[in-house]
This record gives structure tokens, C-alpha cells and sequence, in this order.
């Protein structure tokens, strides 16, 4: 029981929501997804989190374009994260990262949405992952 109940990549996924909620508060609600991102770029560089930003993953089907899967961030080789600033985030958000996750074959992504009034980072498992 005690497996079902655990947090995957714990320590790092509170880190990187430290960050995101001040980047929230510090950057405010109507700033651009590059903005952000470079701002939480800066932060991971402090904190010492190693990261590829815009990574390109591989492709989703046969005789997909190259760079169609780009991901905004790989934090520590284990956690696809997605910046959004939009006023509603929706399925397609949703099923982007689980293409995403498995593209890289990550076992966790996080959906960060700035334009939120308050934050709600949205966790995204991948069960199908050998990670």
C-alpha cells in the first residue's frame, strides 16, 4: 500500500514548484511563456537543478517532421515540464504532455499554467514508463 501512496521525484517536483510560485508572484499573471521560462531558467541555474531547455524529443510517428515534439524544459533527466499562459488549459494540454512522456520515455510531467490567478501545478504520470 505503501508504494501507491508515494510521491515520484518528490524532493525535486516541491523544488521546482518553490519556483513557479515565485516566478508567480514575482512576475505577476500576463507575462509571455518565454518569459517565464527564461526567469525559471535563472532560477534552476541558483538552486543549482539541472535542466535542457527546449529539448527535442523523438518523434510520435513515422515520417514526423524533426522539432515537432519540443518540450519547454527537461528538469534532472526525469521530469518533462510544460509553461503555459493561457486563460484555460485544456484536454489537448493534457494529452500533449502524455505524447510528450512518452516520446522521452519520463515517468512524470508537470503542466505550470501562469495564467492562473492562483497556482495550480497539474501533475501527469506516465505508467507506461521502464524509468
Amino acid at each position: 500500500m505503501a508504494e501507491l501512496t508515494k510521491i515520484i521525484y518528490s524532493d525535486l517536483s516541491y523544488k521546482m514548484t518553490g519556483v513557479f510560485f515565485t516566478i508567480h508572484n514575482e512576475l505577476g499573471r500576463f507575462c509571455n511563456e518565454k518569459q517565464y521560462a527564461d526567469y525559471a531558467e535563472n532560477h534552476f541555474k541558483k538552486l543549482g537543478i539541472k535542466y535542457e531547455r527546449e529539448k527535442i524529443l523523438t518523434a510520435s510517428f513515422d515520417n514526423e517532421l524533426k522539432g515537432r515534439n519540443k518540450v519547454d524544459f527537461v528538469v534532472e533527466d526525469k521530469i518533462v515540464l510544460e509553461m503555459k499562459t493561457k486563460r484555460v488549459l485544456g484536454r489537448e494540454e493534457y494529452y500533449q504532455m502524455r505524447r510528450y512522456l512518452k516520446a522521452a520515455d519520463k515517468k512524470l510531467g508537470i503542466i505550470v499554467n501562469f495564467r492562473d490567478k492562483y497556482l495550480r501545478p497539474k501533475r501527469i504520470l506516465n505508467s507506461s514508463s521502464d524509468e
